[in-house]
């Protein structure tokens, strides 16, 4: 067992087992549902079933969260937010992916009530871990598995590592905006680590704002993927297990939009 793989065990209750799982299952299921949740153990098998080095750098992979500035984007005037930001492209029907020019991240208000409207200028994730095998895997995933629902449409792409932060002073919100959509096609979160924190449940939402499905991402590579046009999508602040320390929640997010 990998060192992922046994870190990824002791985050489960000794119930938990991993499933075997390919490409048509998972979209299959996305088919069915517009949600899934995939548990880290499933994750690291799909990951390396299809990569066989997919998660070789995955110590500097995580470690990468500890150095993040400030979202200095905030409408909230909130300090609980560090992100970088990636954009990438990729053909259609195709596993294959290119880096886009550095640019900034841009939502309409009608999807970002908090802070779209303006274009939302980030630091770029760092080059190694970019193209590091971590990373590779996870967005190839996304591209296998998208390109197989929607065969015909090449891939606009973006990468956020996100860092919420909480103390006995202040709640950290991973979802600031509320219950949301991205304004895209698909999304994959992925649980990277957290540290003395508490709540962070995920909630899946149909689009009149019914809940659906709640579950948290707890374990490293615990994978929520959503059907963004099909369903709305939110996670509860996080807070301290101890006051006295404080809380830290790490997870990227890929968004996959349709290149017309």
């Amino acid at each position: 067992m990998s060192t992922l793989q046994e870190t990824t065990a002791r985050r489960y209750s000794t119930d938990r087992v991993s499933q075997r799982l390919d490409i048509d299952d998972l979209c299959s299921g996305l088919a069915r549902h517009n949600y899934l949740f995939i548990d880290g153990l499933t994750t690291t098998n799909i990951l390396t079933d299809l990569y066989q080095h997919a998660l070789s750098d995955w110590r500097e992979f995580a470690a990468s969260w500890g150095d993040m500035p400030l979202d200095g984007h905030m409408a909230d005037g909130g300090s609980y937010r560090r992100r970088r930001h990636a954009t990438l492209a990729a053909n259609a029907d195709s596993p294959e992916w290119h880096i886009k020019a550095h640019q900034p991240h841009y939502q309409g208000r009608d999807f970002n009530s908090l802070n779209g409207g303006i274009a939302r200028h980030y630091e770029p994730i760092l080059k190694d871990i970019l193209h590091g095998a971590t990373m590779s895997s996870i967005v190839g995933l996304g591209c296998r598995m998208f390109s197989r629902l929607a065969p015909y449409y090449p891939w606009h792409i973006e990468l956020h590592q996100f860092r919420i932060e909480s103390n006995a002073e202040f709640v950290g919100k991973p979802t600031p905006e509320g219950v949301h959509r991205d304004g895209v096609n698909f999304v994959i979160m992925a649980m990277v680590d957290h540290s003395n924190m508490t709540n962070a449940e995920s909630t899946i939402y149909d689009l009149d704002q019914n809940p659906l499905k709640s579950f948290t991402l707890n374990a490293p590579l615990d994978l929520a993927i959503v059907n963004d046009e099909q369903v709305f999508h939110g996670v509860s602040p996080i807070q301290p297990s101890d006051t006295a320390a404080p809380a830290v929640r790490d997870v990227l997010v890929a968004t996959f939009r349709k290149q017309f």
